[in-house]
């Protein structure tokens, strides 16, 4: 018998992965102090983004940006989690795998400064 695509049971799941991803952020928002700071940062620059941004694709260069550092402020953030939950002696590599964490934190908001950089430079530069 053939696999449906879509089913009602799938429409469940998606309900369910919906609520697990509004308690992933209710957690970060409630617990990380980095995510907030990076979401206030997000909350004053988006619409900024959005008013500066003279098309679509810069408007989607801008926000994107800020999106990606939100997204990877939370990996880094269940990495942590992870890390902690498996024990709290000192071990090598688990600051090896924190410090990889908020090195590609630190990354991501390169990214938006570069990104941000190219956009607006120019612009204000003629």
């Amino acid at each position: 018998m053939k696999k449906r695509f879509w089913g009602l049971g799938d429409l469940g799941r998606v309900i369910r992965a919906t609520g697990n991803s509004f308690a992933g952020l209710k957690a970060a928002a409630s617990r990380e102090t980095a995510f907030r700071q990076e979401l206030a940062l997000f909350v004053v620059l988006a619409p900024l983004g959005i008013w500066l941004g003279q098309s679509g694709v810069e408007r989607a260069l801008l926000v994107g940006s800020l999106m990606l550092v939100l997204i990877v402020e939370l990996l880094n953030s269940a990495v942590e989690a992870l890390v902690d939950r498996i024990g709290s002696e000192r071990h090598e590599l688990s600051g090896v795998a924190k410090d990889l964490g908020s090195a590609a934190v630190f990354v991501a908001l390169v990214l938006v400064v570069v990104v941000w950089s190219l956009v607006l430079i120019p612009r204000f530069s003629s």
